[in-house]
């Protein structure tokens, strides 16, 4: 039954949130102001609103002078609109009918002037007091929740998460679209600042996972498609075809000692190309799953010609009563069920072909950090020797260019927040290795993080040139003897004030990080949203950010932006206890402005259906209606703005709330 206006009883209360609002509103004028509006009761001034003494102030005021509606003055929504509801809620009134303005974002921060932000204030919130008179009794709905969880991406961060959520009893199905879990970690040969043994920390983890009882792995997977909403997502993984079946599979490797072709011949994606590889073949010694794959762009059984007839399927003998090997498989889909989702794709490294000054491609001493990673690694192409392409010389200088693709207008303004670090990691390990002079042109060095400007000072006190200066180019001209066979990198010693010219042996680009190629698509497959440097977008950057705007998918790692290892693993474990917190809860409750088809006056026009980003709208062709899952509407209003018949209603924001609003910032002079 809707409540007599007389019987209305509105408390206002206005912030001055310390001096963000009160240094540009004279907040007791507001208050003063407000006080004299119809069915306003009570109207105060207060320093902090959102702390405990604000909260109770507003609950005890609703029962000393008996207020059904409360208006709160201060920052955004978005911060504390939760809040005040609980201290509505915690005073006996229903929290929707609560009614707040924002007069820190869209007043105080953007006023030079104290007297007209004051007046607008006043404007603002008595179109507040206006609208709140119209609102009506609304009640969040629960919605189960599934307990399992999915996992997308098998790096260190999806490693974590899942782990995490796995041990904690929770079933997690883990996604990788590489045949390996293990991400760029596993590529790695030293971890810093510590230089702890990259393997030695990630392979334990890596075949946790394969084992855990708790965790489906489904590697060389991808998902496909994804629906639903939060507690209760149908997901569709697409498992590419290794032409092995995991499940007979042993991980004795005879199929690849035993392979038509006696010597590797094809690039080894695993070791950034530097070395080759049979078609059958396993990622990487510590690869997890522990089963062969076969690459049917090389093997010769699944060429149409002549060629067909040089396999004589030897890798099948080899394999023998296990019969492993089939080359009959096909793509196949997985439909799965899950609660809550946790997005861990990772990044990709910057291509430094797209700077072609520094000679990536076309001098061969040329090198990417990635690539050096896998050189100085033990289990890497050379077995940590390092050389040059050759095979055979060893670099006796060497220089290392900082933020590659980072810090850059022409190509990634960001900070990868890595690189100064790795580099020096490089530069140590290189220096081990090769006992090389080792150069690093920097722009600035970042150390912030624990232990990170300690590491700094052992690579000084080891020996190793640090020359402050974007280089301008790399190239093999030489105009001294001493330049003679070498690559040169120009620079401008920004410290020593001119142009050097150091001739090296070996130039390595520590490329940025980037988001991958097809984020975009993974966005959209989760309904997530990105930022304008094409990193996933939490929901806050301070007090969500592991959430997404997608109820129940959360994010981790660097796919969100930039990080090192032991942000990423904290990120992942954030993630984690998100989703243990919905799942243990066992339900969500879910906002009520949620829209809904007044089906009597809907004509069947279908407009709706296209334009929403939710798919929340279906149609029925028997009864040529519109309906709306309120379980998947999240209360974006575009159906209710763009229904010709206006037959589609939000909570919280139907005709009559909305145009009492506006009146009554208009009838303010």
């Amino acid at each position: 039954m809707e409540m007599n206006q007389k019987e209305i009883r509105i408390g206002f209360y206005v912030c001055h949130c310390g001096s963000n609002i009160a240094a540009m509103v004279d907040c007791p004028d507001v208050a003063k102001y407000v006080g004299t509006l119809p069915n306003v009761v009570l109207s105060r001034d207060y320093k902090y609103m959102c702390s405990d003494p604000g909260q109770e102030l507003i609950a005890k005021d609703i029962a000393e002078h008996k207020l059904n509606r409360i208006v709160v003055a201060s920052c955004s929504p978005l911060l504390h609109e939760h809040t005040f509801r609980g201290a509505v809620e915690a005073g006996g009134v229903n929290p929707f009918f609560f009614h707040m303005v924002n007069i820190r974002e869209h007043d105080s921060w953007v006023h030079t002037d104290r007297k007209e932000a004051t007046e607008k204030a006043k404007g603002l919130s008595q179109a507040a007091i206006a609208r709140v008179a119209k609102h009506k009794k609304l009640e969040q709905k629960k919605v189960p929740i599934h307990p399992d969880v999915l996992v997308v991406g098998g790096g260190i961060a999806g490693i974590h998460a899942a782990m995490t959520l796995a041990n904690a009893g929770k079933k997690v199905y883990l996604v990788e679209r590489e045949p390996s879990i293990g991400g760029h970690m596993a590529k790695f040969d030293k971890t810093f600042p510590t230089l702890d043994c990259a393997a030695c920390i990630l392979t334990p983890k890596m075949s946790a996972v394969g084992s855990h009882p708790n965790i489906t792995l489904l590697s060389y997977s991808e998902v496909t498609k994804m629906s639903g909403y939060v507690g209760n997502y149908d997901v569709t993984v697409k498992r590419k075809p290794r032409y092995i079946n995991e499940d007979l599979c042993t991980g004795c490797q005879d199929c690849i000692s035993h392979c038509v072709f006696k010597e590797p011949k094809f690039a080894d994606e695993f070791n950034e190309n530097l070395s080759k590889r049979r078609p059958v073949y396993i990622p990487f010694p510590q690869a997890t799953p522990q089963v062969v794959l076969i690459d049917p762009e090389v093997c010769l059984n699944f060429k149409r010609s002549v060629l067909t007839d040089k396999c004589k399927k030897t890798c099948v003998e080899a394999c023998g009563e296990k019969k492993a090997i089939d080359f009959t498989q096909k793509e196949t889909l997985l439909d799965i069920k899950v609660g809550t989702i946790i997005v861990s794709t990772g990044f990709q490294t910057f291509d430094a072909k797209r700077i072609p000054q520094y000679g990536y491609g076309k001098y061969p001493g040329v090198y990417t950090a990635l690539e050096i990673e896998r050189l100085v690694n033990t289990s890497g192409p050379t077995g940590g020797h390092v050389v040059l392409r050759d095979g055979k010389t060893e670099p006796k200088s060497i220089g290392i260019i900082h933020c590659v693709g980072s810090r850059d207008k022409k190509t990634n303004r960001w900070c990868s927040r890595v690189c100064c670090m790795y580099s020096m990691k490089l530069a140590h390990l290189l220096k081990e290795h090769t006992g090389a002079e080792v150069y690093n042109f920097y722009i600035d060095m970042r150390t912030p993080g624990k232990g990170y400007e300690e590491f700094y000072d052992k690579l000084l006190e080891e020996g190793n040139h640090f020359i402050r200066g974007r280089v301008g180019e790399v190239t093999d001209w030489a105009f001294t003897k001493e330049e003679e066979g070498k690559l040169v990198i120009r620079v401008e010693d920004t410290l020593a004030g001119y142009v050097r010219r150091i001739p090296v042996d070996m130039v390595v680009l520590a490329t940025g990080i980037e988001p991958h190629s097809d984020s975009n698509d993974v966005r959209r497959l989760f309904n997530m949203s990105c930022g304008s440097e094409g990193f996933f977008l939490e929901r806050h950057p301070k007090l969500a950010p592991v959430n997404t705007f997608n109820d129940g998918i959360y994010i981790a790692g660097c796919c969100q932006g930039p990080r090192d290892i032991p942000d990423t693993v904290a990120q992942a474990g954030a993630a984690a206890a998100e989703c243990m917190a919905l799942i243990d809860k066992g339900h969500i409750e879910q906002e009520p402005n949620t829209a809904f088809v007044l089906a009597d006056e809907c004509c069947g026009c279908k407009s709706c259906l296209p334009l929403c980003p939710y798919t929340a709208i279906t149609f029925d062709e028997a009864l040529g209606k519109a309906s709306i899952n309120e379980a998947l509407c999240k209360g974006c209003g575009t159906c209710v703005a763009a229904c010709p018949s206006g037959s589609i209603v939000q909570n919280l924001f139907d005709d009559e709330e909305i145009f009492s609003e506006i009146k009554g910032v208009l009838a303010y002079e």
